[in-house]
């Protein structure tokens, strides 16, 4: 039998293994880090309700939310939401989230206001006063019972 030579590698084939090891061992973290962590699809394209928040997902005590008044709470989705209650057991809601820089509005005596820069909205989601020049988002929902939950 004839014996192998074995043979030192270079420091250039040394680092370009190392590099390939490299690329390997931080390559897949970093493509996992860069795809989407959008739950709005399922495998097969469908919207999923992790990413909307199951309809009927309890959101509030109807009798937490003041007549008139309003009622900053975490929706379905977990992003902040105002609940609102015009007339005794009629509910909507908005995004609290203020279209100007992203602050969570504070719900405020007839309307919703940006502790950031002053932006006001009305209940229904209106611009009253700047610097935001978009509306909030309406929010879908529901009485059911005693509860305010996701529709």
């Amino acid at each position: 039998m004839d014996q192998q030579e074995l043979t030192t590698p270079d420091r250039r084939s040394v680092m370009q293994v190392c590099g390939l090891i490299s690329l390997g061992l931080l390559g897949v973290p970093t493509l996992v880090a860069c795809g989407s962590d959008d739950e709005s699809s399922d495998a097969t394209g469908g919207a999923s309700t992790a990413a909307a928040g199951a309809a009927g997902t309890v959101l509030a005590k109807l009798a937490d939310v003041p007549v008139g008044g309003a009622l900053v709470t975490k929706g379905a989705d977990g992003k902040p939401i105002a609940i609102i209650q015009a007339t005794a057991g009629a509910v909507t809601a908005v995004s609290a989230v203020c279209t100007h820089q992203g602050t969570t509005v504070a719900a405020a005596s007839g309307e919703l206001d940006c502790p950031s820069h002053g932006s006001k909205f009305g209940f229904d989601g209106a611009v009253k006063n700047g610097p935001a020049t978009t509306p909030l988002a309406a929010v879908a929902v529901k009485v059911d019972g005693e509860n305010v939950v996701s529709a």
